[in-house]
């Protein structure tokens, strides 16, 4: 009881990326609390699931395992999860911001009566004290997320109802196993007596899924382009440059609504976030909702011709120019020394 949780997504036998991330932080979560960590996996077919769920330090995972709970369906997984958690207890239950998570968090959260903050960046442990009412909350979950189109960032608790419950972005938070050898322990779940057959109302006659194309998070080298490339035909350097460094192009909101890039290579509060090796940002003020997708990256290389740039902030390099101009000196330069 008053343990954590973590809800974990599955695809074809293997877990979302999302769910390998939030089981990383779950662990550090449980460490500050002294707490067990446990994880909630629903699908079919998960004989040895639990190979890729304990090392990363996992104490106890919930499985439920039926042909009829894969695909993905919004009733009887909205079931096992209210249920478990009615059971258990949990103090804290972390989701995936994915489609899947923002359809199921807010209906579990809703039916417990408990909160839910939805795309968090980052999930801490601390104090707070309510002088007004002259109450001091101890170890709660700091759910911090952009507010307010990511002009600011907001912290949210939640110091009344259990679980705290938060969705979390994809790529902003690492992704580390604890022990290969880390050994939990494997509950099954009742299926037939926590789903009623009126949860399976709806089959599902065929499924189709587009894999993008564009692979940004996988990249080690991100070059992104802002609205000052100036035009599509400037932007198109950038996936020249990206040949020559075998990168990938991302773009900005700002050139995405301009219609410089698609969507896919958007990165940011509301795009994906990247975690490169080396990020070359041309022409991107780099404004909040940006950064918050990309500044975790290991190298920053900014270009542009504010000196007063934000981005230049948290940029390990800065070059102030014209993108034009300086984009094809790196091409030549680069292509020249690699020969």
């Amino acid at each position: 009881m008053n343990n954590i949780f973590v809800y974990c997504e599955i695809e074809d036998g293997v877990l979302a990326e999302v769910s390998l991330e939030l089981l990383t932080k779950g662990r550090k979560l449980a460490d500050t609390l002294k707490c067990k960590l446990e994880a909630v996996v629903i699908g079919a077919g998960l004989q040895g699931i639990e190979n890729q769920i304990f090392p990363f330090g996992v104490d106890i995972l919930h499985l439920a395992d039926d042909s009829r709970l894969y695909p993905y369906q919004t009733l009887p997984h909205t079931s096992i999860v209210v249920k478990l958690f009615e059971q258990e207890k949990p103090q804290i239950a972390l989701m995936g911001a994915t489609s899947i998570g923002r359809d199921l968090g807010p209906r579990v959260s809703s039916a417990l009566h408990s909160g839910l903050t939805a795309d968090c960046t980052s999930l801490e442990i601390g104090d707070h004290e309510d002088k007004k009412a002259g109450m001091h909350y101890k170890d709660l979950l700091f759910q911090i997320r952009p507010a307010f189109g990511g002009n600011i960032i907001a912290t949210i608790i939640n110091p009344d109802c259990r679980p705290q419950m938060a969705t979390v972005r994809e790529g902003v938070m690492k992704k580390e196993i604890l022990d290969p050898d880390y050994k939990g322990e494997v509950r099954t779940i009742d299926v037939e007596k926590w789903v009623s057959s009126e949860d399976f109302v709806v089959s599902i006659i065929d499924r189709h899924i587009e894999q993008s194309k564009v692979n940004l998070k996988g990249a080690p080298i991100v070059i992104a382009g802002g609205y000052g490339m100036g035009s599509r035909e400037n932007f198109n350097l950038l996936y020249d440059l990206a040949e020559v460094l075998g990168g990938e192009v991302g773009a900005s909101r700002a050139a995405v609504d301009a219609g410089y890039a698609s969507h896919e290579r958007q990165i940011g509060q509301t795009g994906v976030t990247v975690r490169p090796k080396l990020y070359i940002a041309c022409g991107i003020s780099g404004q909040i909702q940006h950064r918050a997708g990309m500044e975790e990256s290991s190298q920053i290389i900014a270009i542009n011709t504010d000196p007063e740039a934000p981005i230049n902030a948290v940029a390990d390099y800065v070059i102030t120019g014209d993108v034009a101009e300086i984009i094809p000196k790196m091409i030549k330069f680069y292509r020249k020394n690699t020969k």
